[in-house]
């Protein structure tokens, strides 16, 4: 798992049947001090995370398939969590 942050929304008129209901988002991934990490990708969300929240991604295909319900699904990237908080402790 990855934490990333969504920051928009893709529309696609014409998707893969395991598609239909899911709302596909971009997400940033990011480091545990909220800094962009590579390039945004495409996920699937069927938790209703929204532009801006920090969310927990999944990014391998059948791992993100089998978290949706979508086991044969072709999915790289899966919105897993809505993250509230996160608390880093240092020793």
């Amino acid at each position: 798992m990855q934490m990333a942050r969504v920051v928009g929304t893709v529309v696609a008129t014409q998707k893969n049947r395991t598609f239909e209901g899911a709302k596909l988002l971009l997400v940033q991934p990011l480091t545990l001090d909220d800094q962009a990490r590579g390039t945004a990708l495409l996920a699937i969300d069927t938790l209703g995370a929204g532009v801006h929240e920090k969310v927990l991604i999944v990014m391998e295909g059948r791992a993100a398939g089998e978290a949706l319900g979508r086991t044969l699904a072709p999915v790289d990237a899966a919105v897993v969590g809505i993250i509230d908080t996160v608390d880093v402790v240092q020793e």
